[in-house]
């Protein structure tokens, strides 16, 4: 029998931010390496976790020497906004989508020292797979097919874990030569197979398809916190004046306005979550709008950068009506984190954490669904 170099698998994570994946995966994994540009979001992660494992700088600099061999993971979330549905649609040609090049360069020079993590997973908006008419997502899948993998993709809603709206896509991958036949379905199943996934599948030339994985998976088994349970008792946000309140439910359109009203009428605290963005008005001018919802949900989190990326606490409690900013530690708990998480003290620096990190119940999710399985197959492999 062959005998295992390491007790725990090892993983390296890429544009690693406060450490989110990590939070995620360290109760069964070692992590031996993690990349991140941005020095705000480095100090949060060292902060958290150390800096042993930890290089800061730009991916465009590392060279494969600087990964330690022997890992059995690559995980990485490259910045979103040219994928994005908010951005302006560059895909890979973008500056910062684009680094995603520079991570495949990274993977195929681990194949060519014979250091290839046997797991990848690369996770982006589900604006991947649909951007310049699908092409950036068929490249994707390509450039990690080309270095040996079979590939098959998660639309995954943070939604299904907690009280954010937060659909992501998530390409996992798998060395040619893992077993891999109870994760194998004969076709779409299960509650993530969306249909961008469908449509990006049927996309697929021939040559490529032959790659493809319908990765068999079950639907989560977690009990979903609403937004009450979310909520900052202390929160470092402000309650907004009373003039302030009514100002935020006179920019309402009429459908958040009879939101409000329904919720009034319940006499109960009702919590909802509102942002503002700019909306054309009859004359074609941008006014700011604001829009609640009451579905128990907050919208998805994202960096501080732009009035509709701030939401705002709405509290309503027969006539009377509360607002605040959401606070770091709800933005903190949105994104599945624990309360012993170290956010940064700058409220604009913790949201911007938030906003770029992936929901650590999903990640965790994907370790039990696929990772895990995926490695005991791995092993069976290497003692046959």
């Amino acid at each position: 029998m062959v005998s295992e170099p390491y007790p725990r698998p090892r993983f390296a994570e890429f544009f690693c931010g406060g450490g989110l994946v990590r939070a995620a995966l360290q109760a069964h994994w070692d992590c031996v390496f993690a990349n991140d540009i941005d020095p705000m979001k480095a100090a949060v992660y060292t902060q958290n976790w150390g800096e042993a494992a930890l290089r800061v700088g730009d991916i465009a600099d590392l060279q494969i020497g600087a990964i330690p061999p022997h890992v059995d993971l690559y995980w990485a979330s490259s910045p979103c906004q040219d994928f994005s549905l908010a951005g302006k649609g560059r895909g890979l040609s973008g500056a910062r989508s684009g680094v995603f090049r520079e991570w495949v360069r990274l993977l195929a020079a681990a194949a060519e020292q014979g250091t290839a993590p046997r797991i990848i997973a690369f996770e982006n908006v589900t604006g991947l797979l649909t951007r310049n008419e699908g092409r950036d997502g068929r490249a994707v899948f390509n450039a990690l097919t080309n270095l040996g993998y079979r590939v098959g993709a998660l639309e995954v809603d943070a939604a299904a874990f907690v009280p954010q709206s937060r659909p992501r896509m998530f390409l996992v991958g798998v060395a040619e030569d893992v077993l891999i036949a109870p994760l194998k379905a004969a076709g779409p199943q299960g509650p993530f197979h969306s249909a961008k996934v469908l449509r990006f599948h049927e996309s697929l030339p021939r040559n490529l398809a032959r790659h493809w994985i319908w990765w068999a998976h079950h639907a989560p088994r977690v009990e979903v916190p609403s937004l009450a349970d979310i909520l900052d008792p202390q929160p470092d946000t402000p309650w907004l004046a009373h003039a302030d309140v009514a100002r935020l439910l006179s920019l309402m359109s009429a459908p958040s306005q009879n939101r409000v009203a329904a919720a009034r009428q319940l006499g109960a605290p009702v919590v909802g979550m509102l942002y503002k963005r700019g909306r054309p008005d009859a004359s074609g001018q941008n006014r700011q709008r604001a829009e609640v919802r009451f579905d128990g949900l907050a919208g998805c989190l994202r960096t501080p950068a732009g009035g509709s990326s701030r939401q705002t606490v709405l509290i309503v409690e027969g006539k009377r009506t509360r607002a605040r900013l959401l606070s770091s530690l709800e933005a903190a708990r949105l994104m599945g984190l624990p309360d012993s998480y170290q956010m940064p003290t700058s409220y604009n620096q913790a949201y911007k954490v938030a906003g770029d990190g992936v929901a650590v119940p999903v990640v965790r999710y994907l370790d039990q669904a696929l990772f895990q399985p995926l490695l005991r197959a791995d092993r069976q492999r290497a003692v046959a």
